[in-house]
């Protein structure tokens, strides 16, 4: 039954009364949808609430001005979910993808999963993807009757594929996994319950995937600014900022800085998701999709950027990059980071009597795979904080990340 006041959903929308289920079956719910019981789940689940102390590109010392990876996430699933709304997609399935989209993250940001893949690298890698699907299937242990949160099908195959197919229609990797192929625990997992690799994920997924481009897009300018790395005027050097930025100044002379900082990066969001519902709305028109299926199936992706705006996207992650992502102060912070994942990674590989009981129960040294691994695991599960007292109580000199 479906419950009274629910939201219209166009006809290519994910149908949360019709899903493929879940691996492990359950009963219905009475009073949730299954995509409502999936972000309920995230919600829930030890993976999500160390989003809180895991940071995007400053450590937590830097202060708590900065987002971390759960302010990103909550950015990202309000924006996800206006997409969703203005496209007649499903939200709650929109949402729940938004949120789960961090959880294989590592501690340190970007830094942390390069450190992780380069000590994984004999050993399938480091994919964060891959891990928040190990987490939602696996690492999460809470529930009685199995491991993981036996989410959805729409909210795992939206969890794999939300940046594209990861195969092509004759089998072999696409782009991304060229050169390494998809990583394992996507095709151990998908051999138990086939998430359509070879093709397109849901608008849903589509949505929350660019959602998380706008994201980062916009936050990104507001801490690089708040911590000072570069200067609001520097902004210029992106014709779009610079566009939006004398559009302030003509209607608020004298404004004062944070509140300019504001209006841009306001304004910033408004114009991608404005550009993402008009260009959606072009490309669903030309496809004509009756279906979700209609959509995974289709030639290209329906939720992105028109031409012009795929430009100030690249724009402004070029200057993110030059001014902010490799600014001293960040690749300081980041050599210091590096070090501290690679010193724990190597003690608990070396010793794994020094992880907790349960993260130890059932290793053997004779596989080293397996116990690399499970190192792997530990490490990525851990917050900043805590992988800077591990490094303290394990080494006798452990780096300020300051």
């Amino acid at each position: 039954m479906r419950p009274y006041g629910e939201r219209w959903r166009a006809s290519y929308a994910c149908d949360p009364w019709g899903s493929r289920g879940r691996l492990f079956p359950e009963a219905v719910s009475p009073t949730r949808s299954e995509f409502q019981r999936d972000r309920d789940r995230i919600i829930h689940s030890s993976a999500f609430r160390r989003l809180k102390h895991k940071t995007q590109v400053f450590v937590y010392h830097e202060g708590d001005h900065y987002r971390t990876r759960l302010t990103h996430t909550i950015e990202v699933s309000q924006i996800a979910r206006a997409l969703a709304r203005s496209l007649g997609l499903d939200e709650d399935l929109a949402e729940a993808l938004a949120l789960s989209h961090d959880l294989g993250h590592t501690p340190f940001g970007h830094t942390g999963e390069d450190t992780l893949d380069e000590c994984m690298k004999e050993f399938g890698g480091f994919d964060h993807n891959a891990q928040a699907l190990r987490v939602v299937t696996r690492l999460e242990r809470r529930y009685a009757e199995y491991d993981g949160l036996n989410l959805a099908w729409e909210t795992l195959e939206g969890l794999v594929k939300h940046n594209g197919p990861l195969l092509d229609p004759e089998g072999q990797p696409t782009l991304r996994y060229a050169e390494r192929g998809v990583p394992l625990a996507i095709l151990e997992y998908n051999a138990q319950h086939d998430l359509e690799l070879a093709t397109y994920a849901s608008g849903e997924a589509q949505a929350a995937a660019i959602a998380d481009d706008i994201a980062y897009d916009s936050h990104d300018i507001d801490d690089g600014l708040r911590a000072a790395l570069f200067d609001i005027e520097e902004l210029r050097e992106v014709p779009f900022l610079d566009e939006i930025l004398t559009e302030i100044d003509a209607r608020y002379p004298g404004l004062e800085l944070s509140r300019r900082i504001h209006e841009l990066t306001r304004r910033v969001i408004t114009r991608f998701v404005e550009d993402v519902v008009a260009e959606g709305d072009r490309r669903i028109a030309a496809l004509a999709p009756t279906t979700a299926d209609d959509i995974r199936h289709g030639a290209e992706t329906v939720m992105c950027f028109s031409h012009k705006m795929r430009e100030a996207d690249a724009s402004i992650k070029r200057f993110l990059f030059a001014h902010m992502y490799r600014h001293p102060k960040v690749m300081q912070v980041r050599a210091e980071a590096d070090d501290v994942l690679r010193d724990l990674f190597q003690r608990f590989k070396n010793e794994p009597e020094a992880m907790p009981e349960e993260w130890r129960a059932d290793l053997t040294r004779d596989d080293e795979a397996r116990l690399a691994r499970r190192v792997a695991d530990y490490i990525a599960g851990m917050t900043d904080g805590y992988a800077i007292l591990e490094h303290r109580r394990l080494f006798d000199v452990t780096p300020d990340l300051r």
